[in-house]
């Protein structure tokens, strides 16, 4: 597991863009109603994990787990010896084409185990990504899918949900957040321009997002303060800088609905990550 620590920290180092993310802490992190939208694979190298409303799914160093896409989850991340450390790869839709996925039995999570075979496959992962372009990343993610499902873990095409209306207006506001993080701003995202983009009239959204219990605003709330969340574990940027980067000109108010939305406060979280 070292050879795989050392090799994630040196391509974080680099500070380009990569097909994962990696969340670290130096104290106990408690964060309530953490989206996942995307099928999500966590692998624990350093620390424990807990998850659920009273922690009943444990994960420790060496396990992996893997989230479907249709959960909102709590979690608590535990250092050991003074670190927590994980890797997480989250998965498109289109990595499961041309794959047995089944919605028989369909299961929100699975936890394994990182054999030696499957840390080598991430180990590999980590070093092809620092110089392989963008477009060759779901490849690698198929291959990850493919591997799992050999060392006997099935279940996980059995995790993944078609895409609903919540999760394609996710991706939209989502994209729409990066191209303001590259310096294009050309407005918000109308509903006359979001019908024009998923093909379908504005009676036809709301009803749908009607059948699924969703509002407009919520999900532009959740892809912004999703955004948030990941900058303050991913990141060392000012908390101030991170507020308007999620499209929040007030940080108090960024402050007020992040603890609202997760249980905690940004500073709260930043603290988490830096020793006294």
């Amino acid at each position: 597991m070292e050879n795989l620590i050392s090799t994630l920290k040196e391509a974080l180092d680099e500070k380009q863009p990569l097909p994962y993310a990696v969340y670290s802490s130096i104290k106990e992190q408690k964060i309530l109603n953490v989206p996942v939208v995307k099928p999500l694979f966590i692998a624990v190298l350093s620390g424990n994990k807990a998850l659920g409303r009273d922690g009943e799914i444990s994960c420790t160093t060496g396990d992996f787990i893997f989230l479907s896409n249709n959960a909102a989850i709590d979690m608590r991340n535990i250092p050991k010896d003074n670190e927590y450390l994980a890797l997480l790869i989250e998965f498109e839709y289109q990595d499961f084409e041309g794959l047995e996925v089944s919605h028989i039995n369909q299961q929100n999570y699975c936890v394994g185990k990182i054999t030696a075979t499957l840390e080598m496959c991430l180990q590999q992962f980590i070093e092809w990504s620092r110089w392989a372009p963008e477009a060759l990343w779901p490849i690698r993610r198929k291959e990850l899918i493919q591997l799992m499902c050999y060392l006997g873990h099935k279940e996980i095409l059995s995790m993944v949900a078609s895409p609903q209306i919540g999760h394609k207006l996710h991706a939209l506001f989502t994209d729409k957040h990066s191209e303001k993080s590259n310096d294009n701003h050309s407005g918000e995202l109308t509903i006359t321009s979001i019908c024009q983009q998923l093909a379908m009239s504005e009676s036809t959204l709301r009803r749908k997002l009607k059948s699924e219990g969703l509002k407009l605003q919520d999900i532009k709330d959740q892809v912004k303060l999703g955004l948030g969340l990941h900058l303050l574990q991913s990141t060392l940027l000012p908390i101030s800088y991170i507020a308007q980067k999620c499209g929040y000109h007030s940080q108090s108010r960024f402050t007020s609905r992040f603890k609202d939305r997760f249980g905690l406060t940004p500073s709260t979280l930043r603290k988490t990550r830096l020793a006294d």
